[in-house]
């Protein structure tokens, strides 16, 4: 199932409103014009439109000082256990469904192409051909064990996004990465879903918020903050060169 639940754009104002679209933009599907309102009826709208902008904004504002200041400490603390890792030799290996598997692969990027500390980091979301083999072949749920039972290390780190905490083979991944001594990261939004529920995970770090937007958002500032601590822990931790 695909996480990302729309694209962030507004649909065309004569698009026939459906609930989830509706519930998103009630502005576009509202009577906005009636006769005589003319240019009023469009200064209106473009009000409630940044109305809705704002809001969001401020939304996630609050929602990125709670998460900082609920998790700010774990935080730190797993970067300082990713750190570890790598200076030991091990690689990140990073993995999600739908909006987070790009989610995923953007973590990899910070890693590997970052100036001041280059990481080893791969995305097990991000080949086609060996994630739709599995699947044909397999089946969905093993599309990221299969891959961290022939490629991963117990030095290794597993890093797995999810909006809803549900998915199966996010669950079959860490079952995998816990069983080889991966240090285990998880993220998932609303209560955690069944992510909460697992004893292989190390870290988890949820976004409490029922709205998938926020949560990505979110997500993507908790990845980007575990990425700049780690590569600043790097520095200060000796390296394995045997």
């Amino acid at each position: 199932m695909t996480e990302r639940q729309g694209d962030g754009l507004a649909p065309p104002v004569s698009a026939a409103a459906s609930p989830a679209m509706e519930s998103l933009y009630p502005f576009l599907y509202a009577e906005r014009e009636r006769p005589g309102d003319g240019a009023h009826g469009e200064q209106a709208v473009r009000a409630q439109v940044k109305a809705s902008t704002i809001a969001k904004a401020e939304e996630i504002l609050l929602l990125r000082r709670m998460i900082a200041r609920q998790d700010g400490a774990r935080m730190a603390e797993c970067a300082r256990e990713m750190a570890a890792r790598f200076a030991a030799g091990g690689r990140l290996f990073a993995f999600g469904n739908g909006g987070s598997a790009t989610d995923a692969a953007q973590l990899v990027n910070l890693f590997l192409a970052s100036s001041e500390c280059p990481l080893p980091a791969f995305g097990l979301s991000s080949d086609p051909a060996v994630v739709t083999a599995l699947c044909n072949d397999v089946g969905l749920e093993v599309a990221f064990a299969r891959q961290l039972s022939a490629l991963a290390r117990p030095a290794d780190i597993a890093v797995g996004l999810s909006t809803s905490g549900n998915s199966a083979n996010l669950l079959r991944a860490f079952s995998e990465a816990g069983r080889r001594g991966l240090l285990t990261v998880g993220l998932a939004g609303y209560d955690g879903g069944k992510m909460a529920e697992i004893a292989s995970l190390d870290y988890l770090f949820v976004v409490r918020s029922d709205s998938v937007h926020r949560i990505q958002e979110a997500q993507t500032t908790i990845y980007q903050v575990l990425w700049e601590l780690t590569v600043r822990q790097v520095a200060h931790v000796p390296r394995d060169t045997g």
